[in-house]
């Protein structure tokens, strides 16, 4: 009578997602670090109130930001595109583009109810952006390596927020000292600066704004 022979296990490598990570997400890695760096600097600047550590940490936005671009650059000259891919890029993303931003403005003095308010607006429209851009991302490809345009404005587009906050910074003007002052509205403060991330997200869900991708 034949036996069957034994089920041989296979051997499980360890770290095997990692080992299959190419060289377009390391960068996309950098990325994401640059973001929760920027977090931790703005944590520490609440604490502290060092201008260094909240230069610093409005500095690691453009830094994310040359991260973004080579990552994807470096998965198209060695196509290693991958869903995988776009999915670590994303969730980056949010962290670098919209939480880093978010808390620093909220570092900066943007701290009251209203301001609040619209800085999670902000970051709850760059991860609805990022989502709709990874579901639509196919189609408006058409079958090219790349999507032609954007709907609604990137969300690395921020850096240009924290520019604003590190300008203000530089010249004293955050915390009690910041631009516009503060509105009393019903029971919340508002400070009319954080109008400007109201409006950076506003950009960033609109369907009908094509932003052509370079």
């Amino acid at each position: 009578m034949a036996t069957t022979p034994p089920v041989v296990a296979r051997a499980r490598k360890h770290f095997s997602m990692i080992r299959g990570f190419h060289l377009a997400d390391v960068f996309t890695l950098g990325n994401a670090a640059c973001g929760v760096g920027a977090v931790f600097l703005a944590m520490a600047y609440v604490a502290s109130q060092s201008l260094a550590q909240f230069l610093w940490a409005a500095a690691l936005a453009p830094a994310a930001f040359i991260f973004d671009v080579f990552d994807g650059r470096i998965a198209r000259w060695r196509q290693t595109q991958s869903a995988l891919g776009r999915e670590l890029d994303s969730l980056a993303d949010v962290i670098s583009f919209g939480v880093a931003p978010a808390a620093l403005a909220f570092a900066a003095g943007l701290d009251g109810g209203w301001d609040c308010v619209i800085l999670i607006y902000f970051v709850g429209c760059g991860v609805s952006r990022l989502a709709r851009y990874n579901v639509t991302a196919e189609a408006l490809s058409a079958g090219a390596d790349k999507v032609k345009y954007f709907e609604g404005t990137p969300i690395p587009t921020s850096v240009v927020l924290v520019a604003v906050l590190a300008w203000a910074a530089w010249q004293g003007r955050i915390g009690d000292a910041l631009w516009g002052g503060v509105w009393m509205l019903g029971p919340w403060a508002l400070h009319p600066l954080t109008l400007l991330f109201a409006l950076s997200g506003t950009l960033m869900i609109s369907k009908t704004l094509h932003i052509p991708k370079l």
